[in-house]
């Protein structure tokens, strides 16, 4: 279950005060009131009874901040703590004025001078005692300082540069989700504001670490302040003796020290605990639990320890017993529950033998595993069957194609861990997976390392490393994507599936899609096959949308498109495919746009655009690119610059030309093998909002 925000935990509190929000008049009128009255503490005098109020107040909102912290599933459920760190911040530091002004105004005045929450809390941790006093105050106000708050921030800071280089490899990750049909569009645009939300967090909670160390360091003057200055008021002005206005001002002191000391303890804790969560989901008691009793053998060590300084001579035989007890019953617990976990293996059911009349039949598509791979497909869980039915679903929502049935066999001439993808029974890609294993994806190249073997994401080429399913959280934390072996090969498939897609619509296939259009469809397609267009030419149509992986769910608008292309002078494939991607425009257009709402593109000059038409021979119906070697050189040297910057700068670009020149661009750009779409200027929809972010 997701966690609860710091917005949700506050709801039912300000629930409760419905009237009191109904007289005040906004509410950002009344939180910018609130934000000036702690301003204001720093100048005006306060009355002891509102300083003890604030005082109060600044207790319970530390303790609610930690509460809250203790309670999260993931740190960016609390996204308000930067700010909240800052306010209560001010809040602390205005109130440690306030409470200084009164202290050397009044201090000679007795111990009630700076109100009676001062007051109770410097007699209560005096006891009677100045020097046990300011020595247990001091202890605290370094704890704070040197340990909690040093520790945060440069947690924080850790988080936050290591966070910002793995945004590229997570945005990868979410790019490669969407294509293998994993995740659909809306769930990617979700993830990538949840990305663009979490680097905001670290880098505002790098900066809100500043000032809870500043908070440590301005108490520990402002203290120095009041015992000195106190000193000097009471025996220059008030004419106080040494020991006199020693205890009193000591006491004042300490007490407004610790006022605002465990407040700022608090604070600092819940702090160091959000950054420390780092990317493990799920609230911290039970991600401790369960990591210290994942297994019964330290348990038992432990018990056995405690039991051995129990009987040690001069040792408190009870509190060791007790741990010790304790320790073998929780590993007696955990050794009785990894029992019950415990399934028998399903066996992996060989394929039947059809006999000899199954030879001649063709695979489209196949998975070919080693025998170390066979649990993904007939293991208990069968991860890899249904990840495979999701990635055809996938692609029949997204490309409007539904792709042949997927055989996963066996392959005793393959070693133990690798697999093929065979595509007519051609191999089309490979890889090596580690089935008992997780697969780290580096976040970037200032990544810390992690224990594991090193090896190369096999869709992407990206540095990983295969790591124990212990470690998951650990790399998670690290920012490493961490996925499983079924989905490392999934993501593979997919991604070759799609870049031979155009290939799996055969003859037959194309007449299916046709049959199945509904029945005020079919009027068209009758006027339109075989009069205008074969099947064949429609086939060939459909293959060239498909491989550029544009959708040909909409079959009526393609239908009508064809039909006006028909129409005119010219029959070829490729005006009929010009004229049907303008149609699309809306579609193309919309699979383009970027997570900041716009289409980022990158256009040819006039030159470029110029010497490729002027490049073209041919008849009008069959043009083909007769470009100088040394000018081709020339022009993918400049493509792959523009386009590899505009990557690194976190855009998804599209190359956009003319209608001349646009197949040939793109079959320039297919050939070395750059997935970066081509459009043309005219199938960019009316209402789509273009950035230029490169020119080649």
């Amino acid at each position: 279950m997701k966690g609860l925000s710091g917005g949700q935990f506050l709801e039912p509190m300000l629930n409760a005060l419905g009237p009191l929000r109904r007289i005040v008049p906004g509410g950002d009128i009344g939180f910018a009131m609130c934000v000036l009255f702690q301003l204001s503490i720093l100048i005006l005098p306060v009355p002891t009874f509102l300083l003890d109020m604030a005082l109060a107040v600044s207790f319970i909102a530390s303790i609610l901040i930690l509460l809250v912290s203790l309670s999260l599933e993931r740190p960016l459920d609390f996204s308000s703590l930067p700010t909240l760190l800052l306010l209560t911040t001010i809040l602390r530091l205005s109130l440690n004025v306030a409470t200084a002004r009164l202290i050397l105004s009044h201090g000679n005045e007795g111990p009630y001078a700076a109100g009676q929450v001062v007051a109770a809390f410097g007699t209560f941790l005096m006891g009677g005692d100045v020097v046990v006093g300011a020595i247990i105050f001091s202890m605290l106000l370094m704890v704070n300082f040197i340990v909690i708050t040093k520790g945060s921030s440069r947690i924080a800071e850790v988080s936050a540069r290591f966070y910002l280089d793995s945004m590229p490899g997570k945005q990868m990750a979410i790019d490669a989700d969407l294509s293998s049909g994993l995740i659909d569009e809306p769930t990617a645009r979700i993830r990538r504001n949840e990305l663009s939300e979490e680097s905001g967090f670290y880098g505002a909670m790098d900066g809100a670490s500043k000032f809870v160390r500043g908070d440590a360091i301005c108490a520990l003057v402002i203290t120095l302040i009041n015992i000195f200055g106190g000193l000097a008021m009471g025996l220059i002005r008030a004419h106080m003796s040494i020991e006199s206005a020693l205890a009193t001002f000591t006491t004042l002191t300490v007490g407004d020290g610790l006022v605002s000391q465990i407040p700022a303890l608090l604070v600092s804790t819940a702090a160091g605990i959000v950054v420390s969560k780092g990317g493990a989901n799920g609230k911290m008691h039970g991600k401790l639990a369960l990591q210290l009793g994942s297994s019964a053998n330290p348990l038992i060590i432990a018990s056995i320890a405690a039991g051995a300084l129990a009987l040690l001579p001069g040792l408190p035989t009870m509190p060791f017993l007790v741990v010790s007890s304790i320790a073998g019953g929780a590993a007696w617990h955990r050794m009785n529950a990894n029992k019950g976990a415990l399934a028998p293996a399903v066996p992996v059911v060989p394929p039947p033998d059809n006999g000899l009349t199954q030879v001649s039949v063709l695979d489209i598509v196949r998975v070919e595993l080693g025998y170390g791979l066979l649990d993904l497909a007939s293991g208990g869980g069968q991860l890899l069957p249904e990840q495979i039915k999701r990635l055809r679903r996938a692609l029949a929502t997204d490309l409007g194609f539904v792709l042949p049935s997927v055989r996963i066999q066996d392959n005793v001439d393959l070693d133990p861990y690798n697999y093929v993808f065979a595509l007519k029974e051609i191999a089309a890609g490979t890889g090596e997976l580690r089935p008992l294993m997780m697969l780290a994806i580096s976040p970037g190249e200032q990544a810390p390392t992690l224990p594991g073997e090193s090896t190369v994401e096999p869709t992407f080429g990206l540095p990983a490393c295969w790591i124990e399913p212990t470690l998951a959280d650990q790399a998670r934390s690290a920012n490493w994507t961490v996925v499983d072996p079924a989905t490392v090969l999934t993501t593979h498939l997919a991604e070759v599936v799609k870049e031979n897609i155009a290939e799996f619509l055969s003859y037959s296939e194309t007449q299916k899609i046709l049959a199945g259009l509904p029945p005020e469809q079919q009027k068209l397609v009758a006027d339109l096959v075989p009069g205008s267009i074969t099947v064949g030419g429609l086939q060939r149509v459909l293959q060239m949308l498909l491989a550029e992986r544009i959708s040909i769910r909409d079959m009526p608008t393609i239908l009508e498109a064809v039909q006006e292309a028909c129409t005119s002078s010219t029959k070829s494939v490729g005006a009929i495919v010009s004229q049907v991607r303008m149609r699309l425009s809306r579609q193309i257009s919309d699979s383009l746009v970027g997570p900041a709402g716009h289409v980022p593109v990158i256009v040819l000059s006039p030159e470029w655009e110029e010497t490729l038409v002027e490049s073209l021979v041919g008849p009008p119906e069959d043009r083909q690119l007769a470009l100088e070697p040394e000018k081709l050189r020339e022009f993918l040297d400049r493509i792959r610059v523009v386009v590899e910057t505009a990557i690194q700068n976190g855009d998804r670009p599209a190359v956009l030309t003319s209608t001349q020149v646009r197949f040939h661009v793109h079959s320039i750009i297919d050939r070395i093998r750059i997935n970066v779409p081509v459009i043309a200027q005219a199938e960019v929809h009316r209402r789509a909002k273009v950035k230029v972010i490169g020119t080649i």
